[in-house]
């Protein structure tokens, strides 16, 4: 039985236990990823309950393949198509290993003052690239697989990735934090590129 209403407890870093299908992960055909504007990146995802939590484990193998392969650092569920409140992240160094994350339910506790510039992409705007500006730093809060809530401390590119990851699950894109000049200009050319078969 799941517990949903645990005290949060400060981690560093979650259980191995619950990536165990990682080590034959290269294995596993990917998810296929939407690209926009399919209609899903654009909808609010609800709670993800106790009962989703089968559900979600059975998607977690294609959908680690599906961001690894890309090659990418975050992959939000409305990506794949599912429109609950969950996502994935490891901020890993190509060569190092693997650092995986799975935040369910995750919501921002505090956020720092100090904000910070970085060029971000996303698997659903593929080859598009735009400076965004987020917090620093955040204490984030989140579910795992065995419905513990666990509450981390994430800077700098982890930060930036977990805030990147929780936009997608309110249906909002990266190129919404750009004027409207840029973010036209971003989406007429990922339109062109789809058009022509690159991807």
């Amino acid at each position: 039985m799941l517990h949903w209403h645990l005290t949060p407890t400060l981690a560093t870093s979650q259980g191995m236990s619950e990536f165990d299908f990682l080590s034959g992960i290269d294995d596993v055909p990917p998810t296929p990823i939407l690209i926009a504007p399919q209609p899903v990146l654009r909808e609010v995802a609800r709670e993800v309950r106790p009962e989703d939590i089968a559900f979600i484990r059975n998607q977690l193998p294609g959908m680690f393949s599906a961001m690894y392969k890309a090659p990418g650092i975050g992959l939000a569920a409305p990506q794949v198509g599912l429109g609950m409140r969950f996502a994935l992240v490891d901020v890993a160094e190509e060569d190092a290993p693997r650092e995986p994350m799975l935040l369910i339910n995750p919501e921002i506790v505090t956020d720092s003052e100090q904000m910070a510039a970085r060029e971000e992409g996303c698997l659903s705007l593929p080859n598009q690239y735009a400076e965004v500006v987020r917090p620093e730093s955040i204490r984030v809060r989140y579910r795992n697989l065995a419905g513990e809530t666990i509450e981390r401390d994430a800077s700098g590119l982890l930060a930036t990735c977990i805030q990147h990851e929780m936009d997608h699950l309110d249906g909002i894109l990266f190129v919404d934090h750009l004027s409207t000049l840029k973010r036209n200009m971003i989406m007429r050319r990922l339109a062109k590129e789809q058009k022509l078969g690159r991807r």
